[in-house]
């Protein structure tokens, strides 16, 4: 039996038993009519962090939900006009930032989340390890949300999804985002569990994150860095009827 949908931090949360997502073809008209916009958008942000790079990128152009069963509609675009339409605000239209991410929950109930680094887009933000999916998420004419939640959580923290993990997702919806989240429990308490992370942290070169941060009350929502789906989940996740 699935769980009611519920609202948190201006996202609604739809219990999922199904997802999936394929590759469509769309015209992104507000691209197109802002082409000057996402050129300075985008020379600015250069001279910012000359690090970042105009690769191709996946966004939402749909999605279908229906009592738990979720089928999103992915387009490719380029990095630049995604951080326009994000800096911009997400302006109202068929378009979304969707992506998934799994949620790292220790023993002791504790939920374990990443700093951007300072050479990233997103520098100082705290969310779970996520990226926005891209063309090695595609199978075919199907978008992989799940190996893309997996692949990321292991190349920002080295940690591999305990065997027989169920696959239990949830959407946060809001804010222009499709957040798919995928809460997973781990064996280890919470700084056993943050030791291992750091460690795979500290062997890279340039780690995409600063630090790992762990979250175990709503006391630790922190409005000024967390994005409102962390918020959100971390909300609801921490509410007295989830303890």
């Amino acid at each position: 039996m699935s769980l009611p949908e519920s609202r948190a931090a201006g996202f609604t949360l739809h219990p999922l038993h199904r997802l999936s997502a394929r590759l469509v073809s769309h015209r992104w008209d507000w691209a197109e009519a802002n082409a000057e916009v996402i050129a300075e958008n985008w020379a600015r942000r250069l001279a910012e962090r000359p690090g970042l790079f105009d690769g191709p990128v996946l966004l939402a152009c749909g999605l279908a939900l229906d009592d738990g069963a979720c089928e999103a509609r992915f387009f490719e675009t380029t990095y630049s006009r995604f951080i326009a339409f994000r800096d911009a605000g997400s302006p109202i239209g068929p378009v979304a930032n969707a992506f998934a991410a799994i949620v790292p929950r220790a023993r002791d109930g504790a939920v374990l989340l990443g700093e951007m680094g300072l050479h990233t887009a997103n520098a100082g933000q705290i969310y779970f390890p996520c990226g926005t999916p891209d063309r090695d998420d595609v199978r075919g004419a199907q978008v992989d949300l799940a190996g893309s939640a997996a692949r990321e959580l292991r190349e920002e923290t080295g940690l591999r999804l305990p065997e027989g993990a169920p696959e239990a997702w949830m959407l946060l919806e809001g804010e222009g985002q499709l957040a798919f989240l995928r809460p997973v429990a781990f064996p280890e308490a919470a700084e056993a569990l943050r030791a291992r992370m750091e460690a795979h942290r500290s062997r890279e070169a340039e780690p995409e994150l600063a630090r790992i941060v762990v979250a175990r009350t709503p006391r630790d929502l922190d409005p000024a860095r967390m994005p409102g789906f962390v918020r959100a989940y971390l909300a609801e996740a921490f509410a007295p009827a989830a303890l």
